[in-house]
């Protein structure tokens, strides 16, 4: 059985690695710098007003929808806001050094672009059922957007979207909880798995309303308690900052020889972890957040998609150089190593070795930070992803596949806890590779109405700024 797993692991690792190559990072990257230029840096131009929006300025009930702007864009932080900040970021220095961050937040500022014009399309070609519920994403601006002739793109990314949230965002999540408990606490496995899916399927029985209520309340919360944590490190070893972001920049370009945890030394090496690691981490492009944000109560679309411009901004720029940094601080990606194989940490159990070296100034056990982390982390995820495949499964089956996706989804939890972590991570960068490559064409093939109705919105906005009291209004197309 063993060795059948490790055969399977390599055979999709090759798979990976095709599907991550050189033409896919171009064009993810290009897409995000097209988009950028397409609506002149407008993720740094109207950051402000996207805060506003989220704040609750611009929100009126009576809109159709189901859940706020804050709730939205919580539900999207919710599936971001993951292992990929914990485990992933971790990854990505164990095997592309330092530098590999760098290039997360290179993907991170021009998916900001990305996120904020896919979540606008998904809005704007949304459908509203009869019950007042909505139904958006890829899938449908799409095939509604780009036109009949393009409905097998739409299908395809649906059939893909809900196989990703099997693997990347169900198996994966289960499988570093469950792993993290074992080493930490002695817990088997299954039954950490066992009672992670038993509180996945309580929530999402509920549907968008229940994950976006838990998620408001609990995104806040968990990522208050991560970076606390992270920035007493970072305080901690202030004196280390400077040579820190000097090792980052340098070892984005010019990559050091192998050392530690960094298996290669090619510059195109290091530039590919930080690109899979940042997709993993902020789903920039991969179309996954957009069937989220498509659910907020507005009429403007624009305006929802001003608000997911944040997400990148908040899960990598933010959450994930706390983590980068904390490693690379403290020296763990050098010198964490597994007493009981004496291999050198990766993953979850880096970032926990790291957390502890770097608070043991104060106290020890600053690993159990992670500990709770992790979990906290993992779960958020996995119910926001289950409302992104249940709302793929609609889309392919009707709302009778619905119940038995969510079924699929609980037990895929579950069985997430007992496979190995590399299978798991290789199947999630396949899976993630797949679903984006559609969703990049729908992008592309409507960066023109996005250009279009981003700059009458902001006229309208300018205009709107300038009239007093009740007389203002947007005028324009929802």
């Amino acid at each position: 059985m063993e060795a059948f797993s490790e055969s399977l692991n390599r055979g999709v690792l090759a798979v990976s690695n095709v599907v991550w190559g050189v033409p896919f990072l171009i064009l993810l990257v290009g897409t995000g710098v097209l988009l950028t230029i397409l609506l002149r840096a407008v993720q740094v131009r109207k950051l402000g007003h996207a805060f506003r929006v989220i704040a609750g300025k611009y929100d009126d009930p009576r809109d159709e929808g189901d859940i706020s702007h804050f709730q939205a864009l919580s539900a999207a932080l919710s599936a971001t806001i993951g292992i990929g900040n914990i485990a992933g970021v971790a990854t990505a220095i164990h095997y592309g050094g330092p530098g590999a961050l760098f290039w997360m937040w290179v993907t991170a500022f021009f998916g900001m672009a990305t996120k904020g014009v896919e979540c606008f399309l998904a809005h704007r070609f949304r459908v509203v059922h009869a019950d007042g519920s909505v139904s958006g994403g890829p899938m449908y601006y799409i095939s509604r957007g780009l036109g009949s002739r393009f409905t097998w793109l739409g299908i395809t990314f649906a059939f893909l979207a809900m196989v990703s949230s099997l693997g990347s965002a169900d198996m994966v999540q289960a499988n570093t909880v469950a792993q993290m408990f074992s080493r930490d606490l002695a817990i088997p496995t299954w039954i950490t798995g066992g009672i992670m899916a038993s509180l996945v399927a309580v929530v999402i029985i509920g549907g968008i309303r229940r994950i976006g209520n838990v998620a408001s309340r609990l995104v806040p919360t968990m990522c208050a308690i991560y970076m606390a944590g992270g920035l007493l490190v970072l305080i901690l070893h202030a004196n280390r900052l400077p040579a820190a972001f000097a090792t980052i920049f340098t070892q984005a370009f010019t990559p050091a020889g192998a050392t530690g945890g960094f298996a290669g030394s090619a510059f195109l090496y290091t530039l590919t972890w930080g690109m899979k690691r940042g997709l993993f981490s902020n789903e920039a492009g991969q179309g996954s957040a957009p069937i989220a944000h498509a659910a907020a109560k507005t009429k403007y679309s624009v305006r929802e998609g001003v608000v997911a411009m944040v997400g990148p901004l908040v899960d990598t720029i933010i959450v994930c150089t706390i983590t980068g940094l904390v490693i690379v601080v403290t020296g763990a990606w050098t010198n964490g190593v597994d007493p009981a194989t004496g291999e050198l940490l990766n993953g979850a159990a880096l970032t926990a070795w790291a957390f502890q070296k770097g608070l043991s100034p104060l106290f020890p056990g600053g690993n159990y930070l992670i500990t709770l982390a992790v979990p906290l982390f993992a779960f958020s995820t996995a119910i926001a992803w289950s409302y992104y495949g249940d709302r793929c499964t609609e889309f392919l089956f009707g709302a009778r596949g619905i119940l038995p996706y969510r079924v699929v989804f609980v037990s895929f939890h579950f069985l997430g806890a007992t496979f190995a972590l590399p299978l798991v991570w290789n199947l999630a960068d396949v899976a993630n590779g797949f679903m984006a490559a559609p969703n990049l064409v729908g992008l592309i093939g409507l960066a023109w109405l996005a250009k279009r109705e981003w700059k009458q919105y902001f006229q309208d906005q300018e205009r709107r700024e300038r009239m007093p009291g009740a007389a203002r209004g947007i005028r324009g197309r929802p």
